[in-house]
C-alpha cells in the first residue's frame, strides 16, 4: 500500500481512539509519556507495539511479522497487514491495545 493511503487509514483509525493523538510529520506515530506504541515507517508500513506474548500470537493470526524501519527490526512492533490497515475500526482496536 502506498504511504499516503496508509497515512489516511492511520489517521482515520487514530481519530476513533479517545485520548490518543497522532504525532510526527515525517514519521507519523502515537505515544504516551514518551513511549511510542504505533508508527508508520518510510515504506508506508504500519506497526503497533504489543507485549511479547501477544505479538507472537498476533503475528501468527495475521500472518504478519515484525515491523522493519531504516533496515532494523522494530522489536515489539507487529506489522499490520493491509487488510487491517484498511479497516479503521479494527486498526483502532489494535492501537488501543498497544496503548495499554
Amino acid at each position: 500500500m502506498e504511504y499516503e493511503e496508509t497515512l489516511k487509514h492511520y489517521d482515520d483509525a487514530v481519530a476513533l481512539c479517545d485520548g490518543i493523538e497522532r504525532k510526527g510529520k515525517s514519521m507519523p506515530y502515537t505515544s504516551d509519556n514518551g513511549h511510542m506504541f504505533s508508527l508508520i515507517n518510510k515504506d508506508g508500513e504500519l506497526g503497533v507495539r504489543f507485549s511479547k506474548e501477544f505479538q507472537e500470537k498476533l503475528m501468527e493470526e495475521l500472518k504478519s511479522g515484525h515491523l522493519h524501519s531504516h533496515g532494523a527490526v522494530m522489536r515489539g512492533y507487529v506489522r499490520m497487514p493491509d487488510s487491517v490497515v484498511k479497516d479503521a475500526k479494527r486498526l483502532a482496536e489494535f492501537i488501543k491495545l498497544g496503548h495499554k
